[in-house]
């Protein structure tokens, strides 16, 4: 498949409002936990047309299970299922498939799948997924790039988590809806997409209590207590972050619309440090809000930033929020405290003039009047989201590379950066590097 990137000619302030897809990280594992129904449908809607649903709707389908999806809404049939083995070559494009695992093991007691792909931030071990699933009474045996499990019956218990692992947390509480007596995951991930998928395994007839706390109380249920479902998935709020960075970074105003105020708390808190107006209306949609931000004839000063868990500041915002301190006034810092490899795009960042310095978990990012439009390439989903951000806002035509990255996450980006007012376009890449030039006989 021809090679892709996006040619960007930047310094146009963005204006106007979009409406945010829903969230990848939760559909993901609403997919993955929707194996346990031995009868009956799920009915998933707001699903993103993203490349890693479709990596996911692969697995499902090598699975047995019959899939439809149309109009964002996307239909599961789980009745027939005739293999417990997610491959290697399905597994390695996402690493929510390893969520799978939990799943196939509470409908089965056995389970073949491989270790997880995805972006490459560093280490994401899942020692603590298979220490969850053990303390369920499961055996765990890992041989070839596959975890293989198995159990005569899943026993609740109570699972302390070392750190609150958001795959950890889905893993154990889509297996242990299936365990005899209750199961409590103590040091559990608090995130909203854990929140949604407890909503969502709910929805099916199961019992969890405490989703979005550290301590997750799940009581077991039998297979034919189970029941179909319609569920709407909650929007994506790092989608939302990218388009309200973007806005203010551009010295525009733009709407994100139908999110989740609460979800988007630490990034709000952080854009009115920098000195962007923030507001809050009233959504369409029941119980979300839109948010609108200004930096119109703003000078944006510097400020300080450290990832957390959730509720802290979002790893996942991280990079596209640092590429807006490149424009502050002032010298920032930024500590990535979850994945020691989340600067990925600091190096690029230097390329369009941006001053910042990296030393291990810690980036020193001086702000500069303007950036420069050059030709950058993202090594994973949020580096290269943070560099569309970075050329929108830097003069000249920007080409940004890495877009296998980008369409993993974002839905319809180009469409939606255009009604904003930018001049944004998806091209061919049809050059050849340095190296390749260079072995080039003429």
């Amino acid at each position: 498949m021809p090679q892709e990137k996006l040619k960007i000619k930047g310094s146009n302030a963005l204006h106007g409002e979009v409406l945010v897809s829903g969230a990848k990280n939760a559909v993901l594992k609403q997919m993955a936990a929707a194996l346990i129904l031995p009868k009956g449908k799920v009915r998933l809607s707001n699903v993103p047309e993203l490349s890693d649903v479709y990596s996911m709707i692969d697995i499902l389908t090598l699975l047995g299970a019959e899939i439809s999806f149309k109009d964002k809404v996307l239909e599961i049939d789980s009745t027939n299922l005739s293999s417990d083995m997610v491959p290697i070559e399905l597994a390695r494009k996402l690493r929510a498939s390893f969520v799978c695992l939990g799943a196939l093991v509470a409908r089965f007691k056995n389970a073949q799948v491989a270790l997880p792909g995805g972006c490459d931030l560093g280490a994401r071990k899942v020692d603590l997924h298979l220490k969850g699933l053990k303390a369920l009474g499961v055996k765990i045996t890992e041989e070839h790039g596959y975890v293989f499990a198995s159990a005569d019956k899943l026993v609740g218990t109570k699972i302390y988590l070392d750190l609150p692992s958001n795959g950890a947390t889905e893993n154990i509480m889509i297996a242990a809806v299936m365990a005899e007596g209750e199961t409590i995951i103590e040091n559990a991930a608090r995130d909203p997409e854990i929140v949604d998928l407890a909503k969502f395994l709910n929805s099916l007839g199961c019992k969890i209590t405490g989703a979005g706390t550290s301590n997750i109380h799940i009581e077991g249920v039998a297979a034919d207590d189970l029941q179909s479902s319609d569920f709407r998935c909650l929007p994506d709020r790092i989608e939302a972050a990218t388009y309200l960075v973007a806005g203010a970074m551009t010295k525009g105003r733009v709407r994100a619309n139908s999110v989740v105020e609460e979800d988007l708390q630490a990034l709000l808190s952080k854009l009115e440090d920098v000195g962007v107006d923030i507001t809050i209306f009233k959504s369409e949609i029941e119980g979300l809000v839109d948010i609108e931000v200004s930096a119109e004839n703003r000078i944006l000063k510097a400020t300080d930033v450290k990832t957390m868990w959730y509720p802290g500041f979002s790893t996942d915002i991280q990079p596209i929020f640092s590429v807006l301190l490149a424009l502050c006034d002032g010298t920032s810092t930024v500590v990535e405290n979850i994945y020691n490899s989340r600067f990925q795009h600091i190096e690029e960042l230097q390329k369009m003039g941006s001053k910042a310095d990296v030393n291990g978990e810690v980036a020193v990012i001086t702000g500069v009047d303007k950036l420069k439009a050059t030709q950058v390439e993202g090594r994973d989903l949020r580096a290269t989201a943070a560099l569309v951000v970075a050329a929108l806002a830097a003069e000249g035509t920007s080409e940004v590379r890495g877009l296998i990255h980008l369409d993993r996450g974002y839905e319809e980006l180009e469409a939606k950066f255009r009604s904003l007012g930018a001049t944004i376009e998806r091209v061919s890449d049809n050059s050849i590097n340095s190296e390749a030039k260079a072995a080039v006989k003429i």
